[in-house]
């Protein structure tokens, strides 16, 4: 019995191997083979690319297109891979019908693609400063010493009453001693005007006139028909202009330690230490290279888990400068065509740039130390994606997606691309008028479950165009900003204003901002301005819905302009109030504001956005909401009750005189351990006492929006109170225990 059920078996196993061997011997029947894995090294070289003899990126790359029949996977092992010019990769560097192709890091290692130049051979100084000299062709302009940004060497402010500034040029050589400086012409203005950043070197001076290079500062100024909006008014010559914020690079600025100098005539850079550094062992590096990796219409690629450090952004330093027009673009050139939507602005360099890209991955990334931005994925690249990468330390913002010609052609226009899961913190460190996310004019875009935090301007900035005819009919529609977590942005140190955490441009029909936690948007400006999210020039057809917005500089969502239509604010989050929202059909409904502690829903949704999730930080109960406002006098319709109506929008005003007081009784004794003090619109009230049943406390200069006053008091009454003569004149004031 046993032989024969042997046999019956044996019988079968070779019929089913008779059947299989004819199977795969059948035409196209054979098994596609196993993925290919080929290896690179910092040192790597050949064309092996074998874990034991590894190539070099381009080799391994060179040696993946042999591979056409199956997956291709490159792994870069440990180590700095120091770049002269960019990794490239192109259409014929694809994936795609099944095949795919991958860049990532080698199991357990961390790659960095790096443009540094490393600066050796520094000697001490007898003042304290320590000098090196520079290779040829290169120029810091960022220098980085044990991976800690320096600073470039800078001076104080200096207001447009001593630095005039004019179309061509501006007074003020001979206050700021820049008449007397060794090597004027390496330093530079760097000027802010409302959202607007100019860095413009110095050409020559004459007396107490300063001439700046071209075409930087004629694109700095009005008048050339090509800076956008035709009512355009932040132009370095403009009435909103302040002064200069500063002038750097000069060594008779370097008096502060961290900060360094470039000497083009000497090629030497310059440092003071900070305390603990030695020159003799620190590792200095400038950003020399300006792209690591460009994607140029590939498809289906995947790089995963790769560093990007120390990529430069060259043009600031020409004679193009730095004339900032909007979010980090720039006007560039010093002929053009007439141009008032911003439609031949220049994006600033990027470590990786992807161009024309289908199904292309850039995931895990790490962007760190660059000289300009992060990442840029435009010229039409489509169904693509940046996700859960860290980008921090960033001159420039971390993400472009897009471009600005509102109406390309299909192969031009970006679409259906995802940016999600990351972490931004600290970019546009230098150029302060960049946003961490911008997108042009695209259609199907997604920003989602993003972090970002401290950021000198807008967050996320989503279309383009302004109010301007040829921006009227664009591709911008159906665009997502979900669950994106964004606090502390629009830093008001860094003086750039008129932005908001989410900041949206242009008509985008079917474009949703949904779910976004956004805490701390201006907050502690010195005049009413930064908003949460804002719907300006000409956006329409918006929907903001089930957003938590707490803590911000002016309104927690704005649309001024009549030309902004059909958007819908709906159930959203918030701790104060705003206007209706203008143009036509626009509406606000079932929004919870004015709230002073946030409910559980509110905590839910502001806890699962960003990348990690987190929980948000809880509103304080106010105590002066149910108490009785009173004011020494009143001006107008300005009543005392208006601080307490949760509304940073409405003010109160006394009449100027002497001891001009306003108040709010608690109607019991509390323990008050802090007062948040809103100034008014102008921010008029200044130089004031808190006065409390057991204390006063003197607050000299402006108030903010707010101001905190922390306190250690039990009383019944809270009295704001001006030193000398002049108003008290408040958009809020609560009370905390």
């Amino acid at each position: 019995m046993n032989r024969t059920v042997n046999l019956v078996r044996g019988t079968a196993a070779a019929a089913t191997a008779a059947f299989l061997a004819a199977l795969l011997a059948a035409p196209g029947a054979q098994a596609a083979p196993g993925a290919r894995t080929l290896y690179a090294a910092p040192d790597g070289r050949g064309s092996s690319c074998t874990v034991a003899r590894p190539c070099s990126p381009e080799g391994a790359r060179d040696q993946a297109r042999t591979e056409t029949g199956r997956a291709v996977r490159i792994l870069l092992k440990d180590g700095t891979y120091k770049r002269d010019q960019p990794l490239t990769l192109g259409a014929a560097d694809s994936g795609g019908n099944g095949r795919t192709v991958t860049w990532s890091a080698a199991p357990g290692a961390h790659p960095v693609l790096s443009g540094g130049q490393d600066i050796t051979g520094w000697r001490k100084n007898t003042d304290g400063t320590w000098s090196a000299d520079v290779p040829t062709g290169v120029t810091p302009r960022q220098l980085f010493v044990d991976g800690r940004r320096a600073t470039r060497a800078r001076g104080e402010a200096c207001a447009a009453s001593t630095c005039d500034a004019t179309s061509t040029g501006m007074t003020g050589a001979t206050a700021t001693g820049i008449d007397h400086w060794q090597r004027p012409t390496d330093a530079e203005a760097v000027i802010r005007v409302r959202w607007r950043n100019y860095h413009c070197r110095i050409a020559g001076v004459s007396g107490d006139t300063m001439s700046f290079v071209q075409p930087c500062w004629t694109n700095s100024a009005s008048g050339t028909d090509r800076t956008g909006p035709a009512w355009d008014s932040t132009a370095v010559d403009s009435t909103r202009y302040s002064g200069v914020a500063f002038f750097e690079n000069a060594p008779e600025l370097l008096d502060q330690p961290g900060e360094f100098v470039w000497d083009s005539e000497g090629r030497t850079v310059t440092y003071l230490p900070r305390k603990g550094e030695n020159m003799r062992r620190a590792r200095a590096v400038t950003p020399h290279t300006e792209q690591l990796l460009v994607v140029d219409g590939a498809h289906d690629v995947t790089v995963s888990g790769i560093g990007f450090a120390y990529a430069a952004y060259r043009q600031p330093g020409t004679d193009e400068g730095y004339a900032g027009m909007q979010a980090g673009l720039t006007l560039t050139g010093a002929t053009g065509p007439v141009d008032h939507a911003g439609r031949f602005y220049t994006k600033p360099s990027a470590a990786v740039t992807v161009r024309g890209g289908r199904q292309v991955s850039i995931d895990s990334g790490r962007f760190s130390h660059l000289g300009g931005a992060g990442a840029i994925l435009e010229a039409g690249t489509k169904d693509s994606s940046l996700t859960r990468s860290v980008f921090t330390d960033l001159s420039s913002g971390a993400v472009y997606v897009g471009d600005t010609e509102p109406m390309p052609e299909a192969s031009l226009s970006g679409e259906g691309n995802t940016i999600a899961h990351n972490t931004i913190t600290h970019s546009g460190v230098e150029y302060t008028d960049s946003v961490g996310i911008w997108a042009g004019y695209e259609s199907g875009l997604s920003i989602d479950h993003n972090s970002l935090d401290h950021l000198p301007y807008s967050a996320i900035s989503v279309g383009w165009g302004w109010n301007q005819p040829e921006a009227q009919k664009s591709v911008l529609r159906d665009n997502k900003v979900t669950a994106n977590r964004i606090t502390d942005v629009m830093e008001v140190a860094q003086q750039q204003h008129d932005g908001g955490a989410i900041y949206t441009q242009g008509s985008q029909p079917g474009t949703v901002l949904s779910g976004n936690y956004i805490n701390r948007s201006a907050y502690g400006n010195t005049e009413r301005d930064g908003n949460g999210i804002y719907l300006d020039e000409q956006s329409s057809h918006i929907t903001v819905e089930r957003n938590v917005i707490t803590r911000i500089g002016y309104k927690w969502v704005s649309n001024w302009a009549d030309y902004g239509v059909r958007n819908t604010a709906r159930g959203n989050w918030t701790d104060t109030a705003a206007p209706a929202l203008g143009g036509t059909g626009s509406v606000m409904t079932d929004n919870h504001t004015g709230l002073d502690r946030l409910p559980a829903e509110a905590l839910a949704v502001a806890a699962r956005a960003g990348a990690h999730g987190s929980p948000a930080e809880q509103l304080r109960t106010d105590l002066a909401r149910t108490g009785t406002a009173t004011q020494s006098s009143t001006e107008g319709t300005a009543t005392a009750e208006l601080a307490l109506d949760a509304d940073t929008n409405t003010d109160t005003r006394t009449l100027s005189e002497a001891g001009a007081r306003w108040q709010v009784d608690l109607g019991a004794v509390r323990h008050v351990r802090q007062v948040e003090i809103w100034n008014d619109a102008s921010s008029t009230t200044a130089d004031f006492d808190v006065v409390t049943d057991d204390g006063t406390v003197h607050v000299s200069g402006k108030a903010l929006r707010p101001t905190l006053v922390n306190l250690d008091s039990r009383t019944r009454t809270v009295r704001i109170v001006t030193s000398g003569t002049g108003r008290v004149a408040l958009s809020q004031v609560l009370v905390h225990s």
